[in-house]
């Protein structure tokens, strides 16, 4: 019983307690630490003072008075049972104590507890091996916030015998995205417990190595570098891992004086001398790579690359080194292609400009994303090569990744045949170096060391010989320092973060370092970067075989020769294209020319003939010179057909312009020629025969000079146009290029087809001023033939053929120029249309013109001269007389049809009025019938008179109408003297036909 009461009043106890605290609402307010308050988030002071309870998840802040710092908790937060967080941890407002008594030169300090120094904290004092303690080992934070005793000191025994110690901080990142530090942190404590037994390096030191695990964060790092730099003992040295961590600690140590000797680091951003003045590294640069990739591009004949890179700083810079070094070679980035997680519109890109050799630059993750769209792609095979960082896992392509949904069988294709680049790590020869150890050895223990951990699963393997190097790089170079110190009355223990004089003791060493490693040579360059050999490695059948080693150093590469390829040899850079002029079907040029020559003999024939009449008196009315320059001109035109047909297949390229001069000036001053001789004719017509009465009979005299004047005019507006444009803008060649093609069968080649033309800088306004020029002339010498198709004249008797010919001209002509313009890519079809307009031209202007003159000449003997003319009894002037009598003959003919259509009214006329004369002869006899009483009238008859018809018309003697006698034959209209005239009808018929 007294058991159950007992538990009784505890739970009623337990029930009043968590009353006090537990509302419906909330949390009730509690109250702030002493010398400190609250601060209410979204309260005013009025809210403040009224409220009892805050709600759940509303959180209250602890802010101390003055310069107390809170320890403890500084935020609570209302939970849903109605109580604050960590209500078991006390909240307290305390003065600090000053931090310098939180370090010690030489010594150690253990804070306890562990945390802020305040009231209650108690620091313990130890000075290093061969220092003595003077003062209090230990002291404590007072109320007042200051130390109980004096801060002691740790002077230099000089009768310490042992081993004094350097420290070296680092930080190495056993997690994360690059977890180097597993394998890396046992080879570097490997290589400091060799160092520290040699008694030839550093006898009187021991090297101790302090150590956090980063997580190749820089975020993480940065909190752990201010405890390294801030915790004693000194570091001398810091070593870092990850690139971006060797960034932050790099650009840091410069303000403390440190040293910073990395064994992880290939961001090519870290060998700016300028920003990382005291940075060394055993890894070397990723630019390392770049100097082996120019070699075997150069090795294999390639002159054009691309690029793809993720988008980060390491590979950006990699690849800005890159691209220095291939410009230097002669060697083009023709695309360059980013992406931050996705690829695959920069695969996309790749194969869309034919990127042949390919080089790739992200990591391992993305590399499986990389190739899974080269595979969707089909941007691998025997066309195509990629050169990947060789750092990744053996097996990386047939990792199973969730990102991607391609299989292991797809991915082992697409990656098929890629070569890689991967720095040396690992000495390939057997050499004992520094710590007389070859390479093997030191994996064999490396392993022991690992206690049998596979390497593939173990972060930092392969970079594991470089964290062995990077101490031994660093113990020999303290051991250099020694000597020189010692001479300047320094020694190694005596550094600190302001002494500069050892840190440049220290810079001076490394600077200097070269020594075997199980790494390989090491030897830095002036950027502190190392530099190493390069191995080749070429993925054959599923796994990677060695093809090579390149030297940086030395320029050498050993080639293995044995180098596999999916095609018969290594691929070409690019799709290789073959350049195709596109000449002129020559059977089409022979076909033309023929016509042309033909033309040519035509013109010929034509000339000749009219210079061999030119006295003829029917051959001079038409103008014999002008016809003459006609014939002239259509031979130039012809002419051009020739070296019209003319390109690259018969001609050199340095003769082309001048073949080009003579297609100009030989059409244009043969269509000067030609159709300006036939356009001052036709004007001269107009001119004439189309003015008034009074102005026509001044200008009837013809003055041949003024036609060829005309001409003159014409022609010398040609000579100086075409003069200007090629004193100005002369032809010259070019070269017009078409979409490449490409050749049946599965050949790696296009066809790019070429066509050259003649053409100048500003081609189309001389084309447009010409061809403005000229398609006024031929519409204006459309328009005159038009209005002077019906004219006739002695003076230019052949003017309607030349109508007719300016006409066929003008219509080629208008049509040829802008049709060849639009076919000037297809040199069959241009020319032929080009010279079968002028051939087209030239014939139906010769014929038109000159073959008429033949027949007439042939069918009617005309071939004397004007003074045989002159003694037969035909003369000219009959011929005129002959005309103008079929000219008269015609009118009297129209004018007899005109006389019937008047006779044949008049008779109607007649017939009309002897029917009203009838009409009125019955109606008067009935009307005296009905009337009786009206006296009966005599019976008029009608007056003879009244039937006459009007005057001037013929009387009715008979029902035949016939013709008036004077009209009864058409030969009367003709005088007795042959003459006839329009006067000679007789008046009276005169007035009968216009009545």
């Amino acid at each position: 019983m007294a058991v159950l009461f007992v538990l009784l009043i505890l739970f009623v106890l337990v029930s009043l307690t968590e009353a006090a605290h537990n509302t419906t609402a909330g949390c009730v307010i509690i109250r702030p630490p002493r010398d400190g308050g609250i601060r209410y988030r979204g309260l005013t002071q009025e809210q403040i003072r009224s409220v009892q309870v805050l709600p759940v998840d509303y959180e209250i802040e602890y802010i101390c008075r003055g310069n107390r710092i809170i320890v403890g908790p500084k935020v609570r937060k209302c939970l849903p049972n109605g109580t604050w967080t960590d209500l078991n941890q006390r909240s307290k407002c305390l003065l600090p104590c000053p931090k310098v008594w939180t370090s010690l030169e030489n010594g150690r300090v253990v804070v306890s507890p562990h945390g802020p120094a305040v009231e209650g904290t108690v620091l313990h004092y130890t000075c290093l091996s061969g220092f003595i303690l003077e003062g209090r080992n230990s002291t404590q934070c007072t109320k007042l916030g200051k130390w109980d005793y004096p801060k002691p000191i740790c002077r230099y025994d000089r009768h310490y015998t042992g081993k004094k110690k350097l420290y070296i901080g680092a930080l190495f990142p056993m997690s994360g995205g690059w977890p180097g530090g597993q394998a890396c942190l046992p080879s570097a404590k490997m290589a400091l417990e060799l160092v520290n037994k040699r008694t030839d390096i550093l006898p009187d030191y021991e090297l101790e190595l302090i150590h956090y695990d980063s997580q190749c964060d820089p975020g993480e790092a940065t909190k752990l570098l201010y405890d390294l730099l801030y915790t004693e003992p000194i570091k001398i040295v810091l070593m870092p891992g990850c690139s971006s961590v060797s960034t932050l600690v790099a650009e840091a140590a410069r303000m403390w004086n440190l040293i910073v000797l990395s064994y992880g680091s290939s961001s090519p951003a870290l060998s700016n001398r300028q920003r990382f003045p005291t940075f060394f590294r055993t890894h070397p640069s990723a630019t390392l790579h770049n100097p082996t990739r120019v070699q075997l591009f150069q090795k294999w004949g390639w002159t054009k690359i691309a690029t793809i890179q993720q988008t980060t700083e390491v590979f950006t810079s990699t690849l800005d080194d890159l691209e220095q070094r291939v410009k230097e070679a002669g060697i083009e980035i023709s695309v360059r292609q980013s992406f931050l997680t996705d690829p695959a519109v920069a695969v996309k890109n790749l194969k869309r400009q034919d990127a042949r050799i390919i080089v790739g630059l992200f990591y391992e993750t993305e590399a499986r994303k990389v190739f899974c769209e080269v595979y969707k792609e089909k941007l691998y095979g025997k066309k195509h090569v990629w050169f990947l960082i060789g750092w990744y896992a053996d097996n990386w392509f047939k990792i199973k990744d969730p990102s991607i949904n391609c299989t292991v069988e797809q991915m082992t294709e697409a990656v098929e045949g890629h070569v890689t680049t991967e720095i040396v790590m690992l000495n390939p020869e057997t050499v004992r170096g520094a710590s007389n150890l070859t390479s093997q050895e030191f994996l064999a223990q490396l392993n022991v060391t690992l206690g049998g951990k596979s390497p593939e699963e173990t972060g930092g393997f392969q970079e594991a010989p470089l964290a062995y190097d990077a101490v031994w790089a660093l113990a020999l170079a303290l051991n250099k320092t020694v000597g020189p110190l010692k001479a300047k009355g320094r020694r190694l223990e005596d550094f600190n973060y302001n002494n500069k004089d050892i840190t440049a003791e220290i810079y001076r060493a490394l600077n200097t370092s070269s020594f075997e490693g199980v790494s390989g040579h090491v030897v830095f360059d002036a950027q502190g970067s190392r530099m190493a050999w390069t191995l080749i490695e070429q993925l054959q059948g599923g796994s990677y075989k060695k093809i090579g080693y390149y030297d940086m150093t030395k320029g050498n590469l050993s080639w293995y020769g044995n180098d596999k390829w999916i095609g018969a040899g290594p691929p070409a850079d690019q799709t290789m294209v073959i350049l195709e002029y596109r000449f002129l079907s020559q059977k089409l040029f022979v076909s033309v020319s023929v016509f042309a020559g033909l033309g040519i003999l035509l013109g010929i024939v034509c000339l000749t003939f009219n210079i061999y009449n030119s006295n003829v008196r029917y051959i001079q009315n038409s103008q014999p010179y002008l016809n003459n320059m006609t014939a002239v001109g259509c031979m130039m035109a012809l002419a051009a057909v020739f070296p019209l047909g003319l390109d690259g297949l018969h001609v050199h390229k340095s003769q082309f312009p001048v073949v080009c001069q003579f297609r100009l000036w030989l059409l244009g001053l043969g269509f000067s020629l030609a159709y300006g001789s036939m356009f001052t004719k036709i004007w001269w017509v107009h001119t004439v025969f189309t003015k008034k009465d009074e102005k026509k009979d001044k200008r009837k005299h013809l003055e041949p000079w003024k036609l060829y004047a005309t001409v003159g005019v014409l022609l010398v507006i040609d000579v100086l146009s075409l003069m200007i444009w090629q004193i100005v803008d002369p032809l010259h060649i070019t070269v017009e290029k078409f979409t490449r093609e490409a050749p049946k069968g599965d050949q790696d080649v296009l066809i790019e087809p070429l066509l050259e033309h003649c053409s100048s800088e500003k081609m189309n306004t001389w084309l447009g001023v010409v061809y403005g020029y000229k398609g006024l002339l031929l519409l204006l010498g459309i328009f005159l033939a038009y209005e002077t198709k019906s004219v006739s004249t002695e003076k230019i008797n052949d003017h309607r053929a030349v109508g007719m010919a300016i006409y066929n001209v003008s219509v080629l002509c208008m049509i040829t120029a802008p049709v060849t313009m639009i076919l000037s890519s297809k040199q069959d079809a241009s020319f032929a249309f080009a010279s079968l307009a002028i051939v087209f031209s030239v014939y139906i202007t010769l014929v038109v013109l000159f073959v008429p003159k033949m027949r007439r000449l042939i069918t009617r003997g005309e071939w004397q001269s004007d003074q045989q003319e002159t003694m037969k009894t035909g003369s000219s002037t009959n011929n005129n007389d002959e005309e103008k009598s079929r000219q008269l003959e015609r009118e009297n003919k129209e004018l007899q049809k005109i006389i019937q259509e008047k006779e044949e009214r008049v008779s109607e006329l007649r017939n009309q009025l002897s029917e009203r004369q009838a009409l009125r002869s019955r109606r008067r006899p009935s009307s005296s019938n009905l009337n009786h009483s009206t006296p009966p009238m005599p019976t008029a008859h009608p007056d003879p008179k009244s039937l006459l018809p009007p005057p001037g018309y013929p009387l009715p003697a008979s029902d035949n109408h016939s013709m008036p006698p004077s009209f009864s034959n058409s030969s009367n209209l003709y005088q007795p003297d042959g003459k006839i005239g329009r006067n000679n009808c007789h008046t009276s018929r005169l007035q009968l036909l216009y009545k």
